[in-house]
């Protein structure tokens, strides 16, 4: 919601600056996005008089100037190309340094066909003032040479951005934010001027509701003899300055008193109208074409205004293209109308359409104000438009029953944390526009009928506490027991931190992304289960399969900004058809090393790397790292590489990783440069430890020294390494303490289909050290092992 502080001050007598309205704003739960001084964009522009104009003696199109900008100087020698420019004429010149609005460009003294040119007159184009580009700005001959451009045009007015919470549709008008800043102490809340309008006979155009659940009230008249021109210019420069733009005079006025006052309406040429004007329930089949110019195709549960030939309006949310205003338009039909706010946001999410009157009418305007809304567009009409206005038909009754709300002033304290006198309290609600009626300390508030928001004691509570300031709550320190606290963490919460601890001292970056991303992000990985009706953006639609989308999309970023090398992790949830499973995803893409005079080119990650982290982040989680199985992937082709990609498992079903390399198609989906390797690791399907007992012994470093073998076995290139040492290792446990491939080799000697594995084994004597008997009976189970899983010892 955006406001001027010229605006402000229609409603609100004080002496305060735009500073002062700031920190109120944000004192009493309004957040202010941001302060803009439209003035700034007009520096160095300034109202100046054309002296003479002389034909460019280089360019028939172009003319030279003498310009007369009020300074005690000679006048400036400017050239310029607009057909209307002539001696006489006033208007407005950028001076050298000024930088155009419509284009950035900086103004310089510069020659144009041998003629210097000391500065720019300038079009409304130029200055974002409207689209006209034929001509240079003429301003009145009144219009004082030498001032600044932005103190004349009045664009020295701040513009307010402010957050309104979505439960504040009070305050989607500048009336009401007025009214909460004087009830603030930041001045004093004006009283409304409401205009008495009879009218004369009844509306030419009837009006009537046949949807009461959809539209409970349908208020209109009709105005005869109208002039549709301009709006004032102090109407076109509010409007303009809180982004809206200029149309004509009837459509300013309404959407004037939208953002004035919080309430939407809309102005029909009762020249496109045929028959009543009737508010129903739409038809299957049914189509409107909107101020948008898009067709939208309705629905029965949707509440459209609509004539004996069809629908002209989807409801509270766009006008319809047909019946609009324009510059021929003499005959008018004004609606205002109360529209049942869950069907308006209803309507609005399933046609996808967004307006600055749907925003309000789903929030719920003020049921009370329709018939003075009624009398005070009226009265913008005739006094800007002329015309003769009819009396008010009134269709229906809006749900404007008063509400009542039992409160006890000392829950302020006690539930707020702020102690409030009572007498203050009373003065707080009696701002905000709130009756209280004292019974014996037990008070009873009517809550006004532009609070839709607020239902019990403890939005009374917020309300007094807010306008008196939350920074008034005391600093109270939580009670706590005596002695050691217990430990909070979850099993689940210290696996998590024990990963996260690894993977950073591995040396990658943790991200944040989104849990929601778009349906053709969550297509490759099978898609979304869970998706929302209602997103904010369809690209954040579905709740993620998996962490490797936001990753994917932050690698390309960081790509597009010329990271070269990029190591990224995070812990989140991946949503699936049956639970929330927490995960740990790694991401690697571009060099791993950096080239130099050593290595030379620099090195890629590979699907090795991967295996690598995914084993570092399997130990720290708790899971037997050395007892893992690597299986093929068990989505390879869709997402991971062929051949470049597996799982580590712990026994045929229990998926505890996957890694290795994402499929090509997959990175070039996200655009993300060269191979990519990633690693998944799955929190949840990691066995949980048994309960501790005893505490076991103190480690005691052995008393005799290892003895290492090495072993070359031939086995099928199919034989994964891992299965080979995973043999090795259980053919005497007693003994063998660990075993560790250092070589692999094929080609000559080695026969064709079969490897050379080299694997190095230590064992650990115990009492006594190792006979040559007892070595040989280890070497003979380590080779009868083998030869279980198809290898045999090289010769």
């Amino acid at each position: 919601m955006k406001i001027t502080l010229d605006w402000l001050k229609e409603h609100l007598d004080g002496a305060f600056d735009v500073a002062d309205v700031v920190a109120a704003l944000n004192r009493i739960g309004h957040e202010v996005e941001g302060v803009e001084n439209p003035a700034a964009k007009f520096a160095g522009f300034r109202v100046a008089k054309v002296l003479t104009a002389e034909r460019h003696p280089q360019a028939d199109k172009l003319q030279v100037l003498t310009v007369d900008t009020g300074d005690a100087g000679a006048p400036l020698t400017v050239v310029c190309g607009a057909p209307n420019a002539r001696a006489g004429l006033i208007g407005v010149l950028g001076l050298p340094g000024a930088v155009v609005p419509a284009n950035g460009m900086e103004l310089k003294v510069a020659a144009v066909r041998g003629v210097e040119s000391n500065g720019m007159m300038c079009s409304t184009r130029e200055l974002e003032l409207g689209d006209d580009h034929d001509g240079i700005i003429e301003l009145p001959e009144d219009a004082p040479i030498g001032t600044p451009f932005a103190d004349y045009s009045g664009a020295g007015d701040p513009v307010i951005d402010i957050s309104i919470t979505p439960n504040r549709q009070d305050c989607m008008g500048v009336r009401g934010i007025a009214r909460d800043l004087a009830a603030a102490g930041l001045g004093t809340l004006k009283p409304l001027d409401i205009p008495t309008i009879a009218g004369e006979g009844a509306p030419a155009t009837k009006i009537r509701t046949d949807d009461p659940e959809g539209c409970p009230a349908f208020f209109g008249r009709t105005i005869s003899g109208v002039t549709n021109g301009t709006a004032p210019e102090w109407m076109r420069r509010r409007l303009e300055a809180v982004g809206q733009r200029s149309i004509s005079a009837l459509v300013d006025i309404s959407n004037y008193v939208m953002f004035d006052l919080g309430r939407p309406s809309h102005i029909y040429d009762r020249a496109q109208l045929t028959g009543a004007l009737v508010a129903r329930r739409a038809r299957d089949g049914e189509t409107a074409t909107a101020l948008n110019g898009k067709e939208y195709a309705l629905t029965d549960t949707m509440t459209v205004l609509a004539d004996d030939s069809g629908v002209h309006d989807i409801a509270g949310i766009m006008g319809g293209e047909h019946s609009g205003c324009s510059e021929t338009t003499t005959d008018v039909l004004l609606e205002i109308a109360y529209f049942t706010p869950e069907r308006i946001a209803l309507t609005g999410q399933a046609l996808g359409l967004a307006s600055d009157a749907r925003s309000r009418f789903e929030r719920g305007v003020d049921p009370a104000f329709l018939d003075d809304a009624t009398a005070i567009i009226t009265a913008h009409v005739l006094a800007i438009c002329g015309g003769t206005p009819s009396a008010v038909t009134r269709a229906g009754a809006p749900p404007a029953e008063v509400k009542t709300v039992d409160y006890d002033p000392a829950l302020s304290a006690t539930l707020g944390g702020i102690a409030i006198a009572p007498e203050r309290q009373q003065e707080i609600l009696a701002a905000l526009g709130f009756s209280v009626t004292d019974n014996g300390g037990r008070w009873r508030v009517a809550v006004p009928s532009w609070r839709r928001d607020v239902d019990g004691a403890p939005d009374i509570v917020e309300e007094v506490a807010r306008i008196t300031g939350f920074d008034a709550v005391a600093s109270v320190p939580l009670p706590r027991t005596d002695g050691v606290a217990k430990p909070t963490a979850t099993a689940e919460q210290l696996t998590e931190r024990r990963v996260r601890r690894a993977a950073a001292t591995a040396g990658f970056d943790e991200a944040v992304t989104w849990s929601f991303i778009s349906e053709s992000d969550a297509a490759p990985f099978g898609g979304g289960t869970w998706s929302l009706a209602n997103p904010i953006s369809e690209d954040l639609k579905v709740m993620r399969p998996s962490l490797l989308p936001g990753l994917l999309a932050a690698a390309q970023r960081n790509q597009n900004r010329g990271a070269n090398s990029i190591r990224l992790f995070e812990i989140g949830r991946r949503y699936l058809s049956d639970a929330e499973h927490p995960t740990l995803a790694v991401l690697m893409a571009g060099d791993k090393s950096a080239r130099g005079w050593q290595a030379g080119k620099a090195a890629p990650f590979d699907a090795f790397d991967a295996k690598a982290a995914a084993l570092a982040l399997l130990e720290a989680a708790g899971a037997p790292a050395d007892r893992l199985q690597v299986m093929e992937a068990v989505t390879a082709g869709s997402i991971w590489h062929p051949g470049q990609s597996g799982t580590l498992r712990l026994g045929p079903k229990a998926v505890l990783a996957e890694f290795g390399a994402l499929h090509p198609l997959l990175t070039r989906h996200f655009d993300v440069d060269g191979p990519v390797m990633a690693v998944q690791v799955f929190l949840d399907a990691i066995p949980v430890k048994r309960a501790s007992g005893p505490a076991r012994a103190a480690f005691a470093p052995p008393a005799l020294q290892s003895v290492r073998r090495d072993f070359a076995f031939l086995a099928p290139a199919s034989l994964t390494a891992a299965d080979l040492v995973r043999a090795v290792r259980g053919a005497d446990k007693a003994a063998i303490v660990d075993a560790r491939l250092f070589d692999r080799f094929a080609g000559q000697g080695v026969p064709e289909g079969q490897v050379s594995l080299a694997v190095e084994v230590e064992l650990q004597p115990l009492e006594k050290s190792f006979t040559d008997a007892e070595l040989k009976a280890i070497t003979d189970k380590v080779v009868a092992a083998v030869a279980k899983v198809g290898a045999v010892l090289r010769g």
